[in-house]
């Protein structure tokens, strides 16, 4: 397996700050969990397969899975930490343009009553800040 570096931007490095170790380890498990949930495939699919899968999809081993899963490390890498916390970021965000986009549709369609409690609750959801117009999330780039 080849060498990966991340480069990171100045907001993935004030994530550093974490200061309770096994913080850290609980959110990577967390998100670890949910990187998971995309790639397993459901009844007939086991979680293994899923492990090795997101492995080629995420770029993340198979053994931090599997580690995060069932046997929780004290303490983890910072560069195991990193690639998982962006990777889950990117999904989210991958997610939240999903949901921008058919917001969006749902604008175009006739008004009803329903459609707009939905409108109005994904507003809400996507918060009161959020630009229309925000440019999509930065890729995240591999170097080497």
């Amino acid at each position: 397996m080849r060498n990966r570096r991340l480069q990171l931007g100045q907001n993935e490095m004030s994530d550093l700050s974490v200061v309770d170790e096994a913080d850290a380890v609980d959110k990577a498990a967390k998100w670890a969990d949910s990187l998971l949930g995309r790639i397993h495939q459901g009844a007939g699919d086991t979680i293994d397969a899923a492990m090795y899968r997101a492995e080629l999809a995420y770029g993340i081993p198979w053994q931090t899975f599997w580690a995060l899963r069932y046997r929780k490390p004290k303490i983890m890498a910072v560069a195991a930490w990193l690639r998982i916390k962006m990777t889950y970021d990117a999904m989210c965000a991958s997610q939240e343009a999903k949901l921008r986009h058919e917001l969006e549709i749902a604008r175009q369609l006739p008004p009803t009553p329903a459609r707009l409690d939905l409108i109005r609750e994904v507003e809400a959801l996507l918060g009161p800040g959020e630009r229309q117009d925000a440019p999509p999330p930065t890729p995240i780039r591999r170097v080497g």
